[in-house]
């Protein structure tokens, strides 16, 4: 079963008289590429939950928002007071040098100015118990997010066995054309021959000359080949997860003996059906990148 890498997951938890949320999103990436938002209050802890997550999500572009709220809404602050006494003494030398009149409510001023009041449980550590919520919550943030993204590798895995299947529907069709195809090629040679006079020919020299061209035309290589690279991809399909990237280099082998039919197809039922064949292959390539 492969897994998509988009996903999302939320998860939250209280202990310590607070409300823990996490939320995780992810994008496909051709790496691991993480981005973290929490509180300054969870910054010392940030290194484990990175290791956290890299070790069960490997790929993806991914986004942790983290929050934690106080359940009482009481938060514990306190003055501070070095803070408050030096824009006290800062104001009173304006009022002085200016002559500007004493601010009517000069304690309500001080109080407003940055840094005069600082949280207490803001500074505070992180106590186990609460980290050890935490750590469980991103964990359940994880899970739900995994069963997101195996949701959508069912729903990928369906889209390329589709895919697959048309795929080689069309190369079954391929034969049905190879038999008209060399009759109209010696067909047209013959006409482009007699359309030009006086011209003389060893018939038995041409047959080997066009023997010798329809080789450089022939595209059962090509086929064998895609048909080994069809089974090859339901075979890592059905593999398990991580098998993106080897699905996307299968892709372009599949692309690369298409193309070559494509160039050697010299027949116009032939070059729709390598068309059709491309449109296919453009589709899976594209969703190929959302595997992880």
């Amino acid at each position: 079963m492969i897994l998509s890498m988009t996903g999302f997951g939320k998860a939250d938890a209280i202990s310590c008289g607070k409300k823990i949320t996490v939320e995780l999103k992810s994008l496909n990436s051709k790496q691991l590429d993480l981005s973290v938002k929490l509180p300054q209050s969870y910054r010392e802890k940030e290194l484990p939950i990175r290791n956290l997550i890299a070790q069960n999500l490997f790929r993806g572009k991914v986004e942790l928002f983290i929050s934690s709220e106080d359940i009482y809404n009481v938060a514990s602050f306190s003055l501070n007071m070095p803070q408050i006494k030096h824009y006290n003494e800062q104001i009173a030398t304006m009022v002085t040098e200016l002559g500007l009149p004493q601010p009517a409510d000069l304690c309500s001023t001080l109080l407003r100015l940055p840094d005069s009041v600082k949280s207490d449980t803001a500074a505070g550590e992180v106590e186990q118990e609460e980290f050890d919520a935490l750590m469980q919550t991103v964990n359940q943030a994880i899970d739900a997010l995994i069963s997101f993204r195996t949701q959508e590798g069912k729903r990928l895995e369906s889209f390329f066995e589709e895919k697959i299947a048309l795929i080689q529907n069309l190369l079954n069709q391929v034969p049905e054309h190879e038999t008209s195809r060399v009759e109209k090629i010696k067909g047209r040679i013959l006409d482009s021959l007699e359309k030009i006079d006086g011209v003389n020919y060893d018939k038995n020299r041409f047959e080997q000359e066009l023997i010798f061209y329809i080789e450089k035309l022939d595209i059962t290589e090509e086929k064998i080949r895609l048909q080994n690279h069809l089974k090859y991809f339901l075979d890592t399909l059905r593999g398990g997860d991580g098998q993106g990237k080897k699905l996307g280099f299968i892709a372009q082998e599949m692309g690369r003996e298409i193309n070559t039919m494509g160039s050697k197809a010299n027949e116009a039922e032939l070059q729709k059906i390598v068309v059709r064949m491309k449109d296919h292959l453009e589709q899976i390539k594209e969703q190929v990148l959302n595997v992880l």
